[in-house]
C-alpha cells in the first residue's frame, strides 16, 4: 500500500486531491487545522500549524498510520487572509508571522522530516525514494494584492525552497515538484474574487475562467505518482495564461 501525507485535505484543492489520489488506490493520510468529531484512523489528523510543534506531531502520527513508510508528501495547507497596511504594528506583524508559519515554515518542517525519512528508505524500481509536491501560487512570481504581501512572500519562499530541495537531493532519488495555481474556485479564493470585483477579474484570465479544484488535483496526482524523475525541480503553472513566464 502506498501512503501519502496530504495537508489541508478537508476542503477545496486538498479535498479534490484526496479524492483523486484515493481513486488511484493510494492510502491518503489527511490533515486539517482543527479536530473533528471523527477520531478514527481514517479521519484527517488535526494539527494547527500556527503552533511550532504541530508539524512534528502530524509527521509522527502519519508515520504511525502508515506503518513507518510514507511515499510522498503534498504541502497544500494554506492561510489566505488580508493584512492591511493601516493595521497596528503588532496586528500587522502577527498576521505576517501566522501566514509565514502556516504557509511556509510548516511545509519546510514536513519537507525536512520527509527528506530524512527517505534518505533511510529503499528506492523503488525507478530509483525514487520519495516525492514532495508543494502547492504554491501564481503570487510567487506575479505578486498579490497590497493586503497580501505576506501570502506572496510565503509562496515565493515555497518555490525557492522547492528548487533547493530538488537540486540538493535528486541524486538520492528524492524528487520535488511545485504547482503554482492562479485563481481557483475554492472558498478561500472566492472571498478574494468577490472583494476584488468578482467577475471583472476574469478579464485578466485569457482562458475566461478560474481553475477548478479538480484540475489542480489532477496535477498534484501526476506529480505525486507519475511524473518522471527528470521532471524534479519543475514548477507547473495552472493559471489560465494570466501569467506566462
Amino acid at each position: 500500500m502506498t501512503y501519502i501525507l496530504l495537508t489541508g485535505s478537508s476542503r477545496g484543492i486538498g479535498a479534490a486531491a484526496h479524492a483523486a489520489l484515493a481513486a488511484r488506490g493510494v492510502k491518503v493520510i489527511g490533515h486539517r487545522s482543527r479536530a473533528s468529531a471523527d477520531n478514527s484512523d481514517h479521519a484527517p489528523v488535526p494539527a494547527d500549524f500556527s503552533d511550532p510543534l504541530a508539524a512534528k506531531l502530524l509527521w509522527e502520527e502519519a508515520l504511525d498510520r502508515s506503518g513507518g513508510d510514507i511515499a510522498a508528501v503534498v504541502n497544500n495547507a494554506g492561510l489566505f487572509e488580508a493584512n492591511r497596511l493601516d493595521r497596528s504594528d503588532i496586528e500587522w506583524l502577527d498576521a505576517w508571522e501566522d501566514t509565514l508559519r502556516i504557509n511556509l515554515t510548516s511545509a519546510a518542517q514536513l519537507s525536512r522530516f520527509a527528506v530524512r525519512h527517505w534518505q533511510a528508505r529503499l528506492a523503488d524500481d525507478d530509483g525514487v525514494r520519495g516525492r514532495l509536491v508543494h502547492v504554491a501560487s501564481r503570487a510567487a512570481y506575479r505578486g498579490d494584492s497590497p493586503a497580501h504581501w505576506h501570502y506572496a512572500a510565503a509562496k515565493g519562499g515555497m518555490v525557492a525552497m522547492h528548487k533547493t530541495i530538488a537540486r540538493a537531493y535528486a541524486a538520492e532519488g528524492i524528487l520535488s515538484f511545485a504547482i503554482t495555481p492562479g485563481f481557483t474556485d475554492t472558498a478561500m479564493a472566492g472571498d478574494y474574487l468577490q472583494s476584488r470585483g468578482g467577475p471583472a477579474l476574469l478579464t485578466d484570465i485569457p482562458l475566461g475562467r478560474v481553475a477548478t479544484p479538480q484540475e489542480i488535483a489532477r496535477i498534484i496526482t501526476f506529480c505525486a505518482l507519475d511524473a518522471p524523475a527528470s521532471m524534479t525541480g519543475a514548477v507547473i503553472d495552472a493559471n489560465g495564461a494570466s501569467y506566462v513566464r
